[in-house]
């Protein structure tokens, strides 16, 4: 498998499991139907869990544009690749929203609200605060690529367990930042199914995708991984603090 497809499946299967818990705990009739914050926060742990250690072997399981570039920023990555790294996670995350529409489309049906049916797919935030929200995907960004960048360098020896740490990572997250936009920390993530659910019909109608804030998830976790390469670069060596 080329790294390409291994981004492309990855992402594929984060967001079928990550956005598949939202639409178990949101949606009408369903098994998990008001479970809550904490299932899916661990949910999306568990997401990123099982999809890294899936490809990890084939493109390094990024998953993530903010990692991409938060790892060439650090010098671990090259910047040449990150475009289609990006472009793989992006058409992957589509795929995933996709699959998540087809597996709970008779839960759409019987759900009346548009904002959970489109919360199934994207992020949106508690309280509307650009700034704010603005900030709160940005540092959890940091905290995932500055902690990723140190995992990068570590060495579990547990075999596809080697995989925990990285959903874990995740989960905490979302258990102590996420509270406040969704945290999407992703902006394959939340862009991708974003599209998805601007462009396929659902049942029982839906409302806009919410364009306006569609800008927040993306601009966030890039600002808030350049920001994490640059001090993993300053603490490795303060003269290196460049974009290289």
């Amino acid at each position: 498998m080329t790294p390409f497809f291994g981004e492309l499946i990855g992402t594929a299967l984060l967001v079928l499991l990550g956005n598949g818990v939202v639409a178990n705990v949101l949606l009408s009739e369903t098994k998990g139907q008001g479970a809550g914050w904490i299932v899916i926060t661990w949910g999306w742990g568990m997401a990123v869990f099982v999809a890294v250690f899936t490809v990890a072997a084939f493109s390094g399981a990024h998953l993530n544009p903010a990692v991409s570039v938060g790892l060439a920023v650090a010098g671990k990555f090259e910047w040449g690749q990150v475009p289609a790294y990006v472009l793989a996670q992006l058409v992957g995350a589509m795929i995933g929203a996709v699959l998540v529409w087809l597996t709970y489309w008779p839960h759409f049906a019987r759900t009346e609200d548009p904002d959970l049916k489109l919360g199934c797919f994207c992020t949106a935030p508690a309280v509307r605060n650009a700034p704010s929200n603005l900030f709160s995907e940005a540092i959890g960004s940091f905290v995932l690529v500055f902690a990723v960048l140190f995992l990068a360098v570590s060495v579990f020896g547990l075999g596809a367990l080697d995989a925990l740490p990285v959903g874990l990572l995740v989960l905490a997250i979302g258990l102590s930042l996420g509270g406040t936009t969704g945290y999407a920390i992703n902006p394959a993530r939340d862009l991708g199914p974003r599209i998805v659910h601007a462009l396929l019909p659902m049942p029982g109608g839906k409302r806009d995708s919410d364009w306006g804030y569609a800008w927040v998830p993306v601009v966030g976790p890039l600002v808030g991984a350049g920001l994490a390469g640059l001090l993993y670069l300053a603490l490795q060596d303060p003269t290196s603090v460049q974009f290289r």
